[in-house]
């Protein structure tokens, strides 16, 4: 019996030597694969997070670009409607230089100029303003002025307009130049 006896712990002790290295082997690579399994996930969030950022970006270019497009179009839409209301208005600045402007019509033609001033067409152009090629369009020098220092408007023949960083009509002007001394 001592034989079976020992050979049976020896068996045991063999069989629990034995599944220890092979436990903990078995561990390591458990381990490792988890790691690697962990690392791949992360990587595969980082990916999706980028994607995800890239995405959202674009979509808030996209919206930026479609509000501008949007406005742009706005706008067009009221430069074409404004554009031909400055003869109108052109016709209206010839009356009030001769007076003939009074009662109901002076009532409407206030009321014109207010509505395209409050659709963004902007009037400018006026006697003693410094000529400015981008914004006027000197039709005449009338030679030199005493006091003047630069290039001014001596006469607005037509009144420029505005609309937004837009000049829808150059100022049309008669200007005198300084006296060179």
């Amino acid at each position: 019996m001592t034989d079976a006896t020992e050979v049976e712990a020896q068996v045991e002790g063999d069989a629990v030597a034995g599944s220890d290295p092979g436990t903990a082997e078995e561990q390591g690579r458990d381990e490792r694969q988890e790691q690697d399994e962990v690392s791949a996930l992360r990587g595969n969030v980082a990916s999706l997070t980028n994607d995800l950022q890239r995405l959202q970006a674009e979509y808030a270019n996209y919206r930026k670009r479609v509000d501008r497009d949007r406005q742009q179009v706005a706008d067009s839409a009221s430069y074409k409607a404004l554009t031909p209301v400055i003869e109108v208005l052109d016709t209206i600045d010839r009356a009030k230089e001769h007076g003939e402007l009074d009662g109901g019509f002076k009532t409407v033609a206030d009321q014109l100029e207010r509505v395209v001033a409050a659709s963004g067409l902007v009037r400018f152009g006026a006697v003693g303003e410094a000529f400015d090629p981008t914004l006027h369009e000197a039709l005449s020098h009338l030679g030199t002025e005493e006091g003047v220092e630069v290039t001014t408007i001596k006469h607005v023949a037509k009144a420029g307009y505005t609309m937004g960083d837009r000049v829808v009509r150059a100022a049309q002007v008669l200007v005198v130049d300084p006296v060179e001394g």
